[in-house]
């Protein structure tokens, strides 16, 4: 095969695996994971159900792949946080990133929520000890700047989940809000209650919101 043709099927590859996990978000996040079945991933995904199969053996090895994606897709911005950083661009980034994703991505966010309220069933350890050490690490950051004088000395696990509980709220209880408001929210409206809660998050962490936010 020449190389060309490598190329090809590596991007054929690619655009299959993204409409495949695009689906199953939406699947596994109307149905959940004991409701969805790999078929509906497939119709929904336009591909044959061996296609599926081909790329994630199994509806457990997709269903993790996924939830893998969605940590890695709401953490991001908070991974290569050092104790140099100034805390107060850091935290609004990364609330201002995952609000973004709760309007851009609800289903992802419902997907890990409907996970974590039955009890995690699904993840395995390593999953688990991959996510732990990833809280440590940034437990660590937060700590560094507390000792520096950087920020208002708080526990910030509390924090951490504070920030979660707050961002994830938009898509996890978007149905709520809809009611409550008469109307989805736009991007308009999503931008106030950004920046609304940058505002209360970095105060109460004793930080003024930088300028450029």
């Amino acid at each position: 095969m020449k190389q060309s043709e490598y190329q090809k099927d590596d991007s054929i590859g690619s655009m299959n695996r993204h409409k495949i996990m695009a689906a199953a978000e939406y699947e596994f996040a109307l149905h959940g994971y004991a409701g969805t079945r790999v078929q509906h991933i497939a119709d929904r995904a336009q591909l044959p159900k061996t296609n599926v199969l081909y790329y994630f053996k199994c509806k457990e090895g997709l269903y993790l792949a996924l939830l893998e994606e969605i940590l890695s897709l709401w953490n991001g911005q908070f991974d290569e946080a050092t104790a140099e950083d100034d805390p107060a661009v850091i935290l609004a980034a990364y609330i201002r990133d995952k609000m973004t994703k709760a309007r851009q991505r609800s289903a992802a966010s419902k997907v890990f929520a409907l996970e974590i309220i039955n009890g995690a069933p699904n993840l395995n350890t390593f999953f688990r000890e991959q996510h732990c050490q990833w809280m440590a690490g940034r437990v660590q950051v937060l700590y560094s700047w507390m000792a520096q004088g950087k920020m208002k000395a708080l526990n910030p696990e509390y924090l951490l989940f504070h920030i979660w509980a707050t961002c994830q709220h938009y898509a996890d209880f978007a149905a709520q809000i809809t009611q409550l408001k008469g109307k989805p929210m736009g991007e308009p409206e999503f931008a106030e209650a950004t920046d609304n809660l940058i505002e209360l998050i970095l105060t109460g962490c004793g930080l003024t919101v930088p300028e450029r936010f």
